[in-house]
């Protein structure tokens, strides 16, 4: 079965045909890749992709520690915003916190949806408190790589709108997520 999924940042659709072998790539504004892995896809609506993976190695994050192997988590791109958020789950499938990421909107090419990461990151801890991390990094390559005026707005617009969604508990940050399986949230 293939899903055609309209993709804003180039003309025509994302075709799908292997909805549970999407592979996820983030790069750095040059172009560089720093991250891959596998996800499927669990719910498409407009222009929300909502996907499930799992940590294919184990990872050490310098704020989160070590995320094992196996860590899953839901992750929302909207093809139409500079940002997306991964809810990670604990081994009962509950939420354990919001990552979100501050991005180009992702661009998808057959089964693969990449992104360009702009370091600016907020972490969504499950009393929905929150910290905005890693505005220097943004700084430092803004400077780096030439960043035009309009990424640098777009990227502090995605920070203030995604501040917003958490305080007033919008989609996906709602108090359900929290308490609810992976299934009642994505299905």
């Amino acid at each position: 079965m293939a899903i055609n999924i309209p993709c804003l940042r180039h003309s025509g659709a994302m075709t799908i045909s292997a909805p549970d072998q999407i592979t996820v790539r983030v790069l750095k504004y040059d172009g560089t890749e720093y991250r891959r892995w596998k996800a499927s896809l669990a719910q498409q609506e407009d222009s929300l992709l909502v996907l499930d993976a799992e940590f294919e190695h184990d990872v050490q994050h310098q704020l989160l520690g070590e995320i094992k192997r196996g860590t899953r988590t839901i992750e929302y791109y909207w093809l139409d915003r500079w940002y997306n958020i991964f809810r990670f789950l604990d081994e009962k499938g509950q939420t354990r916190l919001f990552y979100c990421n501050v991005n180009l909107p992702p661009t998808c090419e057959g089964n693969t949806l990449s992104y360009i990461d702009l370091d600016i990151d907020i972490l969504v801890q499950p009393d929905f408190s929150y910290q905005v991390l890693d505005q220097d990094e943004f700084e430092k390559h803004a400077e780096l790589f030439g960043y035009d005026d309009d990424t640098r707005r777009q990227a502090h617009s995605a920070v203030d709108e995604l501040i917003a969604m958490i305080e007033e508990r919008q989609f996906p940050f709602i108090v359900d997520a929290l308490s609810s399986s992976v299934s009642s949230v994505v299905n």
